[in-house]
């Protein structure tokens, strides 16, 4: 090899084929980024569901929700470029807007079926509790980062097929088998969990600009000046402004496909509390977040300057839609 670079006739050509591999390799992992830089579509959890249904039995109450849980998961590792939250190597450890993406989808999906596993599928608190939603919980919840043996993807195909086990004894509709109850008090406990994770998305998202903050839980004189209160200001950083604004894409794009399925597995509770619009409101807030960005990065303008604050912009959907499913919970828990 030495003698090769020394060669005068042989050094130009080895150092041009150097540069022109190199050169592929770099197009190559940006053609790849590109092309698994999206989010995927959304998908019909009725069709879904009925699709699944015709494998095993006919729909049945929890039939959709379901489906919508395994559909979102199966999609979160079937994507294009697969699941990328543990690649080591590039393009995938180059890129931090899907991982993030996929960690707000994991989140929905980990609440999710935990809420089946102690609410949807028990008839009370002294139940006992499904088989296979017992697996499933805590494969959920593995490591999302997790690339040596046992991997990530494979632990959360593992807790797939526990709840495609539990979608199957469902759809026999065997007393003895799984149920789901659809019932409000059940719906309401779910929505409090919802409320929870879109309020603190909210608060992270408005930080893109800086908020003054209270320290501490004491509660504040109202009769003290304003400099006597402690007070903190949070600002998100800007190298993260873009991973909480695509791990809030990915928790909106999740919580979108299972309230879609809550309009059907719990239509009759819905009716009865006359509450189907309350949910055509948040679902109609999260379609709105789910908008398309058309810009090629995440900008982090001032609230009324001149360039727009993307992160402003989704925290205003993500409120209004909190605000809806906090009027929605309350009105579940009336008589």
């Amino acid at each position: 090899m030495e003698a090769l670079t020394k060669s005068p006739r042989m050094r130009p050509w080895l150092w041009r084929g150097i540069a022109l591999v190199v050169a592929v390799y770099v197009v190559a992992v940006l053609a790849l980024m590109w092309w698994w830089s999206y989010e995927p579509p959304h998908f019909d959890v009725v069709a879904t569901a009925q699709t699944r249904a015709a494998k095993h039995e006919p729909v049945v109450t929890g039939t959709v929700m379901t489906s919508a849980l395994m559909t979102s998961a199966q999609t979160l590792l079937d994507k294009r470029g697969g699941y990328l939250s543990n690649d080591k190597f590039p393009p995938g450890v180059l890129m931090d807007n899907v991982p993030n993406w996929e960690f707000g989808v994991l989140t929905a999906t980990r609440d999710l079926v935990r809420e089946m596993r102690n609410k949807f599928a028990r008839s009370q608190s002294q139940s006992e509790e499904d088989v296979d939603l017992k697996e499933a919980d805590p494969l959920f919840s593995s490591p999302n980062d997790r690339w040596l043996l046992p991997s990530s993807e494979n632990q959360y195909r593992k807790a797939i097929a526990h709840v495609d086990g539990f979608l199957t004894r469902l759809g026999k509709n065997d007393l003895n088998g799984a149920q789901f109850y659809a019932r409000a008090d059940n719906l309401a406990d779910y929505l409090d969990l919802v409320s929870n994770r879109l309020g603190s998305l909210s608060q992270r998202l408005s930080a893109s600009v800086g908020q003054l903050r209270l320290e501490g839980d004491a509660p504040v004189d109202a009769t003290a000046p304003a400099t006597a209160q402690s007070q903190q200001m949070v600002r998100t950083p800007w190298t993260k402004i873009d991973d909480i604004f695509y791990e809030s894409r990915g928790y909106t794009w999740a919580i979108l496909e299972q309230l879609q399925a809550v309009q059907v597995d719990f239509a009759p509770i819905l009716e009865r509390k006359n509450a189907v619009v309350s949910l055509k409101q948040i679902i109609r807030e999260l379609e709105e977040a789910q908008r398309p960005v058309h810009s090629p990065i995440i900008l982090n303008g001032s609230p009324f300057g001149f360039f727009a604050n993307h992160s402003l912009v989704m925290a205003n959907y993500i409120s209004r839609a909190n605000a809806a499913v906090i009027d929605l919970r309350e009105l579940l828990k009336r008589g």
